[in-house]
């Protein structure tokens, strides 16, 4: 059975102010078997491995999302990443065409896609075996996890089994309902329905010919490059609620889905993490601070802070399920174009204040003439396509800051350095940091440059001819 891991990539937003890609799927806070704070991916994908579900799986995510996956779970896991935000059925369905493709999976090869954010246990792990096993066997083309509800939740979708066409676990579904009011959840619980978790198996084939109703392609390369013709909507609304046959496995055991604050801080060693202060006072609240400043709470009560550049969530416990259409409606906190401390280019581009004295050096590189990988350089020095070896790097030799100017095929870079900054030495010392070469050879192919050539052989330092004199 192959596993498509799904992380999230249609746009879960952590902080109400922004997009930010570190989501909390990536935030490094609970507590691992071995000591050590692990995401919720990290939790997943240890617990997939450690009980034989799967020694290799697909994440299937958005760009944005990709650097990080990689540095938290590893260049051997494949990702599949999505070449614009839609919804899950696109990012399942690229996913789906990956492994046919690119993997060479056979049609009749069995499909279960989960979420990265369940906080639960092995029994759940084998319940999805179980789900691959019948649709070996033929119980279902579709067969889908249903959560025994602990109390009636209107948070969750629900599915109604027909109770009549039971075979070994395996129940027919009768019908869907959407998030209802809790009235209605609590008749659905008396019908034996489940919570729909999120999971779904299927074989390959059964994917494949509902992604060729839209479009039809012979690799992989293609479907990405025609990914917008694919219709923008859940996979729960393409596929499950269209499908003829569907069938359900009930899972029993402990789960908890982390997608909203309260869930996640209910799961978290303690309630304080970064810089947090408490009084005496402050009951039943949760704290995840990220800034360089401290948080204090004075006589709060049933609180959830978290904060970071990007912004700044207190919300009431009870709110938190209820915050998402409120995040939607707020702006990005960057325009697309914009520097993180800039504007646009008629406005200028705000520099930062170091707190001491500065150099600065210029340099400049042409590109290929080649649109298309112009806009693909553009991308892999975004913040979401950075490697972030990249950028602990150059941090970590003395550059304090580094800027990069596009003209058509001319590259204009400023680098501003302490005035005791050695160029000679921290360039060397640069070049032998993780990843540096791997990262000159990879973006060489954008440049006018030598094939091999190091960072220094192809950025030509320029001499300064003219500044308002004293």
């Amino acid at each position: 059975m192959h596993i498509i891991l799904l992380s999230g990539g249609s746009g879960k937003r952590l902080w109400p102010l922004s997009d930010n890609v570190r989501s909390k799927q990536f935030l490094q806070l609970l507590d691992g078997p071995d000591g050590e704070k692990e995401s919720m991916v990290q939790r997943v994908a240890r617990q997939m491995r450690e009980t034989g579900l799967a020694d290799s799986f697909t994440v299937a995510t958005s760009a944005a999302q990709l650097n990080i996956i990689m540095e938290q779970l590893g260049d051997s896991v494949s990702v599949v990443a999505e070449p614009e935000r839609r919804d899950t059925f696109p990012a399942i369905a690229l996913a789906s065409a990956y492994l046919a493709r690119e993997k060479k999976c056979s049609r009749n090869d069995v499909v279960a896609v989960m979420p990265c954010d369940p906080y639960t246990e092995n029994e759940y792990f084998d319940t999805i075996v179980r789900m691959g096993e019948a649709v070996e066997r033929g119980a279902a083309d579709l067969v889908l996890m249903g959560i025994k509800p602990s109390y009636p939740s209107t948070k969750f979708g629900y599915i109604v089994p027909d109770m009549e066409g039971n075979a070994d676990g395996c129940t027919a579904v009768k019908r869907f309902t959407e998030k209802p009011d809790e009235e209605h959840a609590a008749a659905l619980l008396k019908e034996g329905a489940c919570w729909n978790g999120g999971v779904f198996a299927f074989r390959l084939g059964y994917m494949l010919d509902i992604i060729g109703r839209y479009v039809r392609t012979e690799t992989f390369g293609e479907l990405r490059d025609r990914y917008s013709e694919l219709p923008k909507i859940s996979f729960d609304y393409e596929v499950v609620e269209k499908a003829r046959s569907v069938a359900m496995i009930p899972y029993g055991g402990k789960w908890r889905d982390l997608g909203t604050w309260n869930a996640l801080a209910d799961e978290l060693p303690s309630p304080k993490t970064g810089s947090v202060v408490f009084d005496g006072g402050v009951r039943n609240t949760s704290v995840v601070n990220e800034l360089d400043i401290p948080v204090l709470c004075a006589g709060t009560e049933n609180l959830i802070v978290a904060a970071n550049k990007d912004g700044i969530l207190v919300a009431d416990r009870d709110s938190c399920e209820n915050i998402k259409p409120i995040v939607d409606k707020f702006p990005p906190s960057r325009k697309p174009g914009e520097s993180d401390t800039g504007t646009d280019r008629k406005d200028g581009y705000i520099s930062r204040r170091h707190g001491r004295a500065t150099k600065r050096y210029c340099q400049m590189l042409q590109l290929k003439p080649d649109s298309r990988l112009i806009e693909e350089y553009r991308h892999w020095h975004s913040r979401e396509g950075i490697w972030p070896e990249i950028l602990r790097g150059i941090r970590s030799v003395g550059i304090l800051e580094m800027e990069i100017y596009i003209e058509g095929t001319q590259l204009f870079m400023i680098i501003e350095t302490p005035l005791d900054f050695d160029w000679d030495a921290s360039m060397a010392e640069l070049s032998r940091l993780p990843r540096q070469a791997e990262w000159e050879e990879f973006v060489g192919a954008f440049q006018q440059s030598a094939p091999g050539s190091t960072s220094s052989e192809k950025w030509h330092l320029m001499e300064r001819m003219f500044h308002l004199y004293d």
